[in-house]
C-alpha cells in the first residue's frame, strides 16, 4: 500500500471515530424499559428497540415503565399522539414512586374530537398529596409528528418542556411547608387507556370504539439522570447520550426562558390551580404566592 493510500486510509478511521464519538447514543426500549400491561398484542417495541408503541381497544390499553429508578434527572421523550378522534383516551408519560405518600410528576394528553385540540394536563405529586393542576393547549398538531416532552427535576424546581419550550415551573419551596419530590426515587411510566368518565370535555364526549384500535408511538428516550441503586441507598449520574453533562442539576431559566413561559401561559394556558379561587375559597396554596417563573 502507499503512503498516500496509508494516509487516506488513517484519516477514514479517525473520521468514522470522531463521528461515532459525535452521534447521539439514544436510549434503547429492550434495555430501558418494561411492558407492564396490555402485553406483544398491544404494546409493541419495533425497530431494533429504537421505537414503542401502545395500543387501546375496547378491551384493554397497555403500559410500559424503566427499568431503572432515578432521583433527580432530565427525561426527554418523543411521542406521537393517536389521531383522529381521540375522544376519552388518555395517553400519560410521568415519573412516579410507589406506596400512598408517593411522588409524581405528570404529562397527560387527553383526547379529543376530530380538529379539536389535545389539552396536556401537568400535575406535580408529593407525599401523595396532588391538586396542582395545569392545562395547555399546543401549539402544533400532536398527532402529525413527533414532539419532544422534557421534565427537569432537581432539588431547586421542576421544569416542564415542550420541543425544549418550558411551560411550567414548580419550585421548591419546602421552606414555606410546601412539599416538593425530593427523596423518593421515581420511574417512568407511561401508558395508553380509557378515561371517557372524565377525559373528554367533563365526560361528555364518549370513546368510539369504532376508530379502535387507538395507537401512540414513542422514540428517542433520553434519560440524563442519577440512577438509585436500592442495594446502596445512593445514585450514580449517567445519560443514555455520552455528550451530555449534568446542567440538569441547577438548571432554572434565564430571561429567554422566562419570556417563552410568559408566552406559553399567556397564549395557551386553559386552567391553573393558582387562580381557581373557587376551589381555594380559603386561600390559594402558599406556592402560588410567587412568581411562577422564578
Amino acid at each position: 500500500m502507499s503512503s498516500s493510500s496509508t494516509i487516506l486510509s488513517s484519516v477514514l478511521l479517525l473520521s468514522l471515530f470522531v463521528f461515532t464519538l459525535l452521534t447521539p447514543s439514544e436510549g434503547n426500549f429492550y434495555q430501558n424499559f418494561d411492558i407492564t400491561w396490555g402485553g406483544d398484542q398491544r404494546a409493541k417495541i419495533l425497530n431494533g428497540g429504537q421505537l414503542l408503541t401502545l395500543s387501546l381497544d375496547k378491551d384493554s390499553g397497555s403500559g410500559f415503565r424503566s427499568k431503572n429508578e432515578y432521583l433527580f434527572g432530565r427525561i426527554d421523550m418523543q411521542i406521537k399522539l393517536v389521531p383522529g378522534n381521540s375522544a376519552g383516551t388518555v395517553t400519560t408519560y410521568y415519573l412516579s414512586s410507589e406506596g400512598p405518600n408517593h411522588d409524581e410528576i405528570d404529562f397527560e394528553f387527553l383526547g379529543n374530537l376530530s380538529g379539536d385540540p389535545y389539552i396536556l394536563h401537568t400535575n406535580v405529586y408529593s407525599q401523595g398529596k396532588g391538586n396542582r393542576e395545569q392545562q395547555f393547549y399546543l401549539w402544533f398538531d400532536p398527532t402529525i409528528a413527533f414532539h419532544t416532552y422534557s421534565i427537569v427535576w432537581n432539588r431547586l424546581r421542576i421544569i416542564f418542556m415542550v420541543d425544549k419550550i418550558p411551560i411550567r415551573v414548580f419550585n421548591n419551596m419546602e421552606s414555606m411547608g410546601v412539599p416538593f419530590p425530593s427523596n423518593q426515587p421515581m420511574r417512568i411510566y407511561s401508558s395508553l387507556w380509557n378515561a371517557d368518565d372524565w377525559a373528554t370535555r367533563g365526560g361528555l364526549v364518549k370513546t368510539d370504539w369504532t376508530h379502535a384500535p387507538f395507537t401512540a408511538s414513542y422514540r428517542n428516550f433520553n434519560a440524563n439522570a442519577c440512577i438509585w441503586s436500592s442495594s446502596q441507598s445512593s445514585c450514580a449520574s449517567k445519560s443514555t447520550n455520552s455528550l451530555q453533562t449534568n446542567a440538569w442539576q441547577d438548571q432554572t431559566l434565564e430571561a429567554a426562558g422566562r419570556n417563552r413561559i410568559r408566552w406559553v401561559q399567556n397564549k395557551y394556558m386553559v386552567y391553573n390551580y393558582c387562580t381557581d379561587f373557587k376551589r381555594f375559597p380559603q386561600g390559594l396554596p402558599p406556592e402560588c404566592k410567587r412568581s411562577r417563573f422564578l
